[in-house]
């Protein structure tokens, strides 16, 4: 870590300054400005093009039969407790291939680099691949929209699709189950359990768990080289009282008053974005789309070579979703580990920090498309014309577990009720003017809120700010005295952002902007695309 200067001065005439600092709302917000940074710093660039590398990841993969080594069996599956492949007539289990080419060295990345798999996806790509068996002869035909694999209607032998077409359904990676659907259940029974008292009784008598599946996600993960440079001011805490009366008193604060300046270089590895604009929209309210983002991180560095068989008895969804559009959301959560990576220098501003600039600059960057793999529950409720789409999610690594469960609101109201009248009969009985006992008021009320909250998880999601492996080096730390402020009554400086997070993509319209073409669409290049985006209101 790097030493903090901090420069003795004698005290300047005390004052007292509260600034209002205007900060971005959300993620559409900073990737907006990041858009508009983008655009211009082109503007200012020379002509030489950025560095672009597309490594193949699928060299060496065959489509058609994968063949046993040992017996010449096609029937190969996933062994759940041992995560390798095994023949199903022989028992012979294959030891995983990883891919080979991808930069392993972050702190040394420039440029861009691809895996084939990553591509951009071809808006008239079949997902329809036909196969002569080599076995008796006859036409198999293998819908990938579907399943990666078939099953020859005459010899039965299964026929496999490995080589990366450009539909975005075969990515570089796959990390396999490890998780099997007994264990995933008894969690996804365990967490229903626990929220049954307040559960819709529709839910309750419908519930079961023989409907879970299997189901691999799209994702990219991104490995990331950069700079960062952050610059504004920082308040430390001298002395806490309190002014007034008995009447009215308030709390005011001193405070000392520094700029602060903080330049890093920062590697990120395996930032994981979804890559299916179904999943990346966590703002839905006809979805609970957002527990699905909320059991990540994923053990990313044992990902595998993708090969079909892995998600044989699974079902998978493919990638839609180019990486012109994501890079935006990449780039502002990429800002936020950079923010909070600041923050373990920072602990003399106790009142905070309001950045003013944020600089990052990306010398490398690696992207790797993956199926990652999820144990799902999901159900439909219905509300008159409505409908909301309730899941549970169980990653199928770690076993961690989130869901959302159908609220009966007519319950929760009436007891949220009796805990309120119970609570306001007690407050009027208290022989005391202190205004201590309104706060009698709040307790059914609270009850509400955290028991909503428990059940529906609305805010669950990806902490990728502080999840995310990432290392900060050469850190370069400025701390300059300014002056004493005196008499402030906010309790922390105006305008602190040192712990905000701005990638989280839980509450956006960034979805809307995708479906009307402003992102993704083809009629239009990346440039394009950003310019129209960062103009909308």
């Amino acid at each position: 870590m790097a030493k903090t200067e901090k420069t003795t001065k004698e005290l300047p005439k005390e004052v007292s300054v509260e600034e209002n600092v205007e900060k971005p709302k959300n993620v559409l917000d900073e990737a907006k400005k990041i858009a508009k940074e983008t655009i211009e710093g082109k503007k200012e660039s020379t002509d030489k093009p950025e560095e672009k590398r597309i490594v193949k990841t699928d060299v060496g993969a065959k489509d058609g039969q994968n063949k046993c080594p040992k017996c010449g069996a096609t029937d190969i599956s996933l062994n759940v407790k041992k995560g390798l492949l095994r023949c199903n007539f022989c028992r012979f289990e294959f030891e995983p291939e990883k891919v080979e080419g991808l930069e392993t060295d972050i702190d040394h990345l420039s440029g861009e680099v691809l895996g084939s798999g990553a591509k951009d996806i071809v808006a008239d790509a079949s997902d329809v691949v036909t196969f002569k068996c080599t076995s008796c002869g006859a036409t198999v035909v293998v819908d990938t929209s579907e399943a990666p694999q078939a099953r020859c209607h005459w010899c039965r032998n299964t026929l496999s699709v490995n080589e990366q077409i450009p539909n975005g359904a075969i990515p570089d990676q796959v990390l396999p189950f490890g998780v099997s659907k007994d264990e995933a259940e008894k969690k996804i029974r365990e967490f229903v359990e626990a929220r049954k008292f307040f559960a819709h009784p529709l839910f309750k008598k419908e519930f079961t768990t023989a409907n879970i599946m299997g189901v691999y996600f799209p994702y990219m993960l991104v490995d990331v080289n950069s700079h960062s440079k952050l610059v504004g001011e920082g308040e430390h805490l001298v002395r806490r009282y309190t002014v007034g009366n008995d009447d009215h008193k308030e709390t005011r604060y001193d405070a000392d008053l520094y700029a602060v300046e903080r330049e890093f270089d920062l590697t990120v590895n395996d930032l994981t974005v979804e890559s299916s604009s179904d999943r990346l929209d966590n703002s839905q309210t006809a979805k609970t789309n957002n527990v699905i983002n909320a059991i990540m991180p994923f053990d990313t560095e044992n990902c595998v070579k993708y090969n079909s068989n892995y998600l044989k008895g699974y079902t998978s969804e493919k990638r839609d979703v180019n990486i012109d559009t994501l890079k935006p959301i990449v780039e502002a959560q990429a800002k936020d580990i950079a923010r909070m990576s600041a923050n373990e220098t920072l602990k003399h501003y106790d009142r905070g920090v309001r950045w003013e600039n944020e600089d990052l600059k990306i010398k490398g960057q690696q992207w790797k498309s993956a199926y990652l793999p999820v144990w799902l529950y999901s159900y439909q409720q219905v509300k008159g014309d409505k409908k909301i789409l309730h899941y549970v999610a169980v990653n199928a690594r770690t076993k961690e577990t989130m869901g959302s469960v159908p609220i009966n609101y007519t319950l929760l109201l009436i007891i949220s009720a009796i805990i309120e009248l119970f609570c306001i009969v007690a407050m009027i009985n208290i022989e005391t003017d202190s205004g201590i006992k309104y706060v009698l008021v709040l307790p059914g009320v609270l009850f509400f809120f955290i028991k909503k909250s428990k059940y529906r998880n609305a805010s669950a999601r990806h902490h990728h700010e502080s999840d995310t492996k990432h290392e900060m080096k050469n850190v370069e730390a400025k701390d300059e005295y300014i002056k004493r402020e005196n008499g402030l009554s906010n309790s922390q400086i105006r305008g602190k952002n040192n712990t905000s997070v701005y990638g989280s993509t839980n509450s956006n319209t960034f979805l809307d902007e995708i479906k009307k073409g402003i992102i993704g669409g083809d009629s239009l290049d990346p440039d394009d695309k950003m310019k129209l985006w960062w103009k909308m209101d």
